[in-house]
């Protein structure tokens, strides 16, 4: 298998990275904004050189383009912010991160790597951006700058689910090889899809913590204890977000694949009563029979973009039918989900939200796996 020198540029913690080096790839050096996030990444890749700072800025650009250079790079990974354009952001198509593709696609011309995989969501194939004073979407601009010196694969519309990731989430991945290259990348062969069921249904029920604190939890869920202390020996990760009563108290009576707004009675609502209007995909149970929908950078919050434990039927001691597990994915699920190694070696000092919102904003590292290793292997 050959060996290539890699630079990941806008690389979050290296949640990408992670099985590179069971393919040949080895990151030598990497640029994030957010020093809180390389920290990070340094704590997972101890051998990487990490440049802190912002891209637009040129004496980053330029160490950046220098220290490319002195280590011979011919792999890049660029994984821009997305936010922008994301159907769970604001999708502004002016935003002002859109642009930062631009910056990648400057250094990418500068160092001429052989291979680049440059990813971001869906909505980038529709996304306009200004060059000059002109507006072209962002595919235009990519083959504009780059058809000269490369190849790009045939397929840029990539899902996870169909490289083995337990989740639903699509990416616009341009696969690129310099036209001096004897193999052109592409996409490989689809797998297995991976439902949650196979995913996460071996693992105990968990309950949450509610806001209104230990009474109420108890009162609402009198097992609460005895599972907590059965999911934390599976992992110290394997507990839920603290929830609001009221929401779930809807998740209990709201089955798998299903959301609350189609209950009769127990539907979201406000503080007063008032039925609450929300998106269809809000407070809705994942599929036990499905992939998880993509996981998004709001996945501890149940009134967020579906992403509340499939659940399970059972009849309390009133006769009640209700729904188990009325909260988000833990944590240690999440890593599951997402196809990131149980023992994900996350540092001490990092909380639950940072790790979720680090989570929700990668790409799933299987996904990464199968396509990088699609490349090394057939060179």
């Amino acid at each position: 298998m050959c060996k290539l020198k890699g630079l990941s540029l806008f690389a979050n913690v290296g949640i990408a990275e992670t099985y590179l080096h069971e393919c040949g790839v080895d990151i030598l050096l990497a640029n994030e904004i957010d020093s809180k996030r390389a920290e990070f990444y340094t704590h997972l890749y101890k051998n990487a050189n990490m440049i802190v700072g912002d891209i637009t800025m040129p004496e980053i650009k330029e160490k950046i383009v220098t220290l490319s250079k002195k280590y011979k790079i011919d792999f890049i990974i660029a994984t821009p912010p997305c936010q922008g354009m994301s159907l769970a952001g604001k999708m502004d198509p002016f935003d002002e991160r859109n642009q930062l593709i631009s910056y990648a696609i400057e250094i990418i011309k500068i160092i001429k790597p052989k291979y680049i995989l440059l990813e971001n969501v869906p909505q980038l194939l529709k996304t306009k951006i200004k060059i000059k004073n002109k507006l072209i979407t962002i595919p235009e601009y990519i083959h504009l700058e780059l058809d000269s010196e490369y190849n790009f694969a045939k397929e840029n519309l990539i899902s996870a689910m169909d490289y083995e990731v337990p989740q639903m989430r699509k990416r616009n991945i341009f696969l690129l090889s310099r036209k001096d290259m004897k193999y052109t990348w592409q996409v490989p062969p689809k797998k297995k899809k991976i439902t949650l069921k196979e995913a996460i249904g071996n693992l105990p029920s968990v309950d949450p913590l509610l806001k209104e604190g230990l009474e109420d939890t108890l009162e609402v869920f009198p097992d609460y204890l005895k599972k907590k202390e059965v999911a934390q020996k599976i992992s110290k990760f394997h507990h839920p977000p603290i929830h609001a009563k009221k929401h779930a108290i809807a998740m209990m009576h709201t089955p798998s694949g299903h959301t609350a707004f189609d209950n009769k009675f127990y539907y979201p609502k406000k503080d007063n009563g008032e039925r609450v209007n929300g998106h269809y995909n809000t407070y809705r149970r994942y599929d036990w029979n499905k992939p998880a929908r993509t996981i998004t950078q709001n996945n501890g919050v149940i009134s967020s973009l579906c992403c509340v434990h499939p659940g399970r039927k059972y009849t309390d001691k009133n006769g009640n039918v209700l729904y188990s597990d009325p909260r988000c994915l833990t944590i240690y699920e999440l890593l599951i989900v997402f196809s990131l190694p149980k023992n994900w070696n996350i540092p001490e000092w990092a909380d639950d939200l940072f790790i979720r919102h680090v989570i929700g904003e990668g790409i799933p590292p299987m996904l990464v796996k199968n396509l990088v290793y699609e490349l090394t292997n057939n060179l």
